[in-house]
C-alpha cells in the first residue's frame, strides 16, 4: 500500500475530537483584533492574487504557461476528491454550520492551498518553503476562523499535497506517452 495513503486511512480512522477540540479552543483563545482582517485575507482574500499570478504567468512564457497549466491539472481531480469527500462525510463546522454541500471535512482551502504549493515547490525546489508557509497560513487561518477542525486541514493539505503529485505524475506520463506516439506517426 502506498505509504502516503496508509498515512491518510491512519488519520482518518484515528480518533481526533479531542485533538481537535483542544486545537480549537486554543485558536479561539488566541483570536485578536489586529489579527481578524489577515487571517480572513489568508482565507478567503487570496483568490485575487491567485488570478493575477496566473495572468503574470500565462504572460511571462513557456515556464510560466507550464506552471498554470500544471496547476489546472492538479486543481481539477484536487477539487473533485475534497467535494466528493464533503458530501460523503457530511461533517458539521465547528461554528455548527451543517450543510452537505459545504461540509467541514476535507478543508477545500488547505487541499487547493497545499496543491498550488505543491506545483511550485516542485517547479522551483530550493524555494520550496516559500511556497508552502502561505498555505500552511491557509489552512491555519481556517481553525482561527473556526471554519474547519484541525484535522479538516490536516487532511486536505495532505490529499492536496498528495493528489498534486498523482495528477502532475499521470500528466507526465500522458505527455510522454503522446509525444512518443507522434514521433513515431512522423
Amino acid at each position: 500500500m502506498n505509504p502516503r495513503l496508509l498515512l491518510l486511512v491512519t488519520l482518518l480512522a484515528w480518533p481526533t475530537q479531542p485533538l481537535d477540540d483542544a486545537a480549537r479552543a486554543a485558536a479561539q483563545a488566541a483570536r485578536r483584533p489586529w489579527l481578524e482582517a489577515p487571517m480572513h485575507f489568508a482565507s478567503d482574500g487570496s483568490r485575487p492574487l491567485l488570478i493575477a499570478g496566473a495572468v503574470v504567468a500565462l504572460a511571462s512564457g513557456a515556464v510560466g504557461r507550464a506552471v498554470v497549466l500544471e496547476t489546472a491539472v492538479v486543481l481539477v481531480p484536487v477539487n473533485l476528491v475534497v467535494e466528493g469527500l464533503k458530501r460523503l462525510t457530511f461533517r458539521a463546522r465547528p461554528d455548527g454550520t451543517k450543510r452537505r454541500s459545504n461540509a467541514a471535512f476535507p478543508s477545500s482551502h488547505a487541499a487547493n492551498a497545499f496543491a498550488v504549493a505543491f506545483v511550485f515547490a516542485r517547479r522551483w525546489r530550493k524555494l520550496w518553503p516559500v511556497w508552502f508557509a502561505p498555505a500552511l497560513v491557509v489552512a491555519w487561518s481556517r481553525v482561527y476562523l473556526d471554519r474547519h477542525w484541525l484535522s479538516d486541514v490536516v487532511a486536505g493539505a495532505l490529499l492536496g499535497a498528495s493528489l498534486a503529485g498523482i495528477a502532475l505524475w499521470e500528466w507526465e506520463r500522458w505527455r510522454t506517452k503522446r509525444t512518443r506516439e507522434a514521433s513515431t506517426a512522423c
